[in-house]
């Protein structure tokens, strides 16, 4: 499943980050493979809000359509 995909509320971990310019993006925000994080909100045709921790960190749709996760 991809992140895009996930629902508000929901908490998933993050299995796999596909190119290495990709993983650098989200590394620089906190984010890695395994991380667990949960769904905070889903802007209709905008980003899709995680949370991780405290922090909230919004992902571009085309960002988060390349980020495979599981949901937990």
């Amino acid at each position: 499943m991809k992140l895009d995909k996930i629902k508000k509320g929901q908490t998933c971990r993050i299995v796999s980050i596909p190119s290495q310019d990709i993983r650098t993006q989200v590394i620089r925000f906190g984010i890695a493979e395994g991380e667990l994080v949960c769904c905070a909100e889903i802007v209709p045709a905008g980003p899709v809000i995680i949370r991780k921790n405290r922090q909230e960190i919004a992902f571009g749709r085309s960002l988060a359509k390349q980020i495979d996760v599981v949901l937990n």
